[in-house]
C-alpha cells in the first residue's frame, strides 16, 4: 500500500510510526511532516491547511489511503474533496466534523440526542454574553465555538476572570474567527478522561482509556494547552461505566450523525468529566487526540491498516481490537512561554541518547531539520513516550528519556500520570 498522512504534529508522527510497522505499507508519505517524521516517511512540503494542493498531490500520486491527522483540514472539507477524486480516506467529512469545528453545533447536537453534557448557552453578541455571565456567577467555562488549537476553553474561577475571558475571545479576538460565537457552560468538577473510538458510520469500538493533562503547569495549574502529557490505560472508568459511555455518548453520536446524513468514519474522541460514578461530555473531537495518540498507539497490537480499512469499508464489526498488556506514558516537552509567546530555532540535543532507552520513542511535533541539526519550531516540541508492564515503570522510562534531552528554555510537567499512580495505590 501507498499511504499519505496529513499533518505535522506529534499525533501525525505517532500515526506514521504505527503505519510503518504494518507489513502492508510499502510507501509512506506525510504532508508536511516535521523534523522527526523523515526517518519513517517521505516529507512532502504541503501545509495541512492547503486543501487544494493536497487533493492535487494525492490524486496524482494514486495513494491507496489518505489518513488525515489534524482538525483544520477536516473542517475545510479535505475528506469530501479527496473522496470526490475516488480516494479512500480515513477521516470524517466536514459535516460530521462539525462536532469539533463548532462547539455551538456540538452542544445543540448533544441536547438533541440526549447525550449527557453540561448546561450551556450560546452567544454571537458580546453584550448579551456579558449579561448572561452577570446572572450566572463563577466558576464557569467560556469557550470559543470554533477551532482554537485546544486552547479555546477557559475555565474561570471568578466573575472577573469570566468577563476577561469573554473580552479576550469576542473583543480582542485572541482566537480569530473561532470567537465569532462563544459557548458559556456550567463548570463541572471531577476527573477528566478521554475515550477514543474507531467508527465506521454505524459501529463504534472504543480504544484504551487515556488521561490527558491539559493545564500548563504541575498540579493542573495554569492556562489550558493542547496537552502536556498523557498515559494509557487510565482507570477512571470501570467496565460497566465504559459500556454506559458507549451506549449514551459514542453510539448516539454516530447514530445521530447518520440520521443527519453525515455518517461518521474515523476516530471519534469524547472528553468526559467523571464524578461520583456518573459522567458528562465536555467535548467531542473528530480525530486522534494529541498527545493521546502517542500513548495509545504503541499499545495497539492489531494492524492499524486493517482497522482503518474496516472503518472505510463499513465493516468494523468484523475486526477485533487487541491491546498489549501494560501501560504507556507520554511527556510533552514544550518551548519556554508556551502556550503563550515563545521563541523558535533552538538546537535540540540528546535525542539519540533518549532513543537508546528500552521501549521508548521520541515523537516530534514542533521541530525542523537544518543540516544535521534538529531545531525547535513550535510550542509543543516533543512527545517523549515509553511503555512498560506497569505505569510506574513507563513513567520512569519516559522521564529518564526527558532528562537526556535539552534545549534553551525547554519546559515540561513533572507530574504526568500522578493521578494514575494514586489510583493504582488506592486499588492495591
Amino acid at each position: 500500500m501507498k499511504v499519505l498522512v496529513v499533518g505535522s504534529g506529534g499525533r501525525e508522527h505517532a500515526l506514521v510510526w504505527a503505519l510503518s510497522r504494518s507489513p502492508q505499507v510499502k510507501e509512506l508519505y506525510i504532508a508536511p511532516g516535521n523534523g522527526g517524521t523523515g526517518g519513517l516517511a517521505t516529507n512532502v512540503p504541503i501545509p495541512a491547511e492547503d486543501v487544494a494542493a493536497l487533493v492535487d498531490y494525492a490524486a496524482a500520486g494514486r495513494f491507496d489511503m489518505v489518513v488525515v491527522g489534524p482538525e483544520a483540514p477536516i473542517a475545510l472539507g479535505l475528506t469530501d474533496l479527496l473522496q470526490a477524486k475516488g480516494l479512500r480516506v480515513f477521516a470524517p467529512s466536514a459535516a460530521a466534523g462539525q462536532l469539533e469545528s463548532s462547539k455551538a453545533f456540538s452542544k445543540d447536537f448533544m441536547r438533541r440526542y440526549a447525550i449527557p453534557t453540561a448546561a450551556y448557552a450560546t452567544f454571537a453578541d458580546h453584550a448579551a454574553a456579558a449579561r448572561y455571565l452577570e446572572a450566572h456567577p463563577a466558576p464557569i467555562v467560556v469557550k470559543a465555538s470554533g477551532l482554537a488549537a485546544g486552547k479555546g476553553a477557559i475555565v474561570c474561577q471568578t466573575d472577573a476572570e469570566a468577563q476577561a475571558a469573554l473580552r479576550q475571545i469576542m473583543v480582542e479576538r485572541a482566537f480569530g474567527s473561532a470567537g465569532d460565537q462563544v459557548v458559556i457552560e456550567e463548570y463541572l468538577s471531577g476527573q477528566e478522561v478521554t475515550v477514543l473510538a474507531f467508527a465506521d458510520g454505524r459501529t463504534v469500538k472504543p480504544m484504551l482509556l487515556a488521561q490527558d493533562h491539559k493545564a500548563a503547569y504541575d498540579g493542573d495549574r495554569g492556562p489550558n494547552t493542547g496537552g502536556m502529557g498523557c498515559y494509557a490505560p487510565a482507570s477512571v472508568l470501570d467496565d460497566a461505566l465504559l459500556r454506559q459511555v458507549v451506549a449514551r455518548v459514542l453510539q448516539p453520536a454516530v447514530d445521530g450523525l447518520a440520521e443527519l446524513g453525515a455518517p461518521y468514519v474515523g476516530v471519534l474522541y469524547a472528553g468526559l468529566m467523571v464524578s461520583g460514578g456518573d459522567f458528562r461530555t465536555l467535548e467531542f473531537n473528530c480525530r486522534f487526540g494529541d498527545p493521546e495518540a502517542q500513548a495509545i498507539l504503541p499499545l495497539l497490537r492489531t494492524d492499524l491498516v486493517d482497522v482503518m480499512n474496516a472503518c472505510i469499508d463499513g465493516r468494523l464489526d468484523q475486526v477485533a481490537l487487541e491491546w498489549a498488556a501494560g501501560s504507556c506514558a507520554c511527556v510533552v516537552m514544550a518551548s519556554g512561554g508556551y502556550p503563550g509567546d515563545y521563541a523558535r530555532g533552538f538546537e535540540i540535543v540528546g535525542l539519540d541518547e533518549a532513543a537508546k532507552l528500552p521501549d521508548t520513542v521520541v515523537f516530534h511535533a514542533g521541530t525542523r531539520r537544518e543540516g544535521g541539526r534538529v531545531l525547535t519550531a513550535g510550542g509543543r516540541v516533543l512527545g517523549v513516550t515509553s511503555w512498560a508492564g506497569g505505569l510506574p515503570e513507563a513513567l520512569r522510562r519516559a522521564y529518564a528519556a526527558v532528562e537526556r534531552i535539552h534545549w534553551d528554555g525547554a519546559i515540561y510537567r513533572r507530574d504526568i500520570g500522578a493521578k494514575g499512580l494514586r489510583a493504582g495505590k488506592e486499588a492495591a
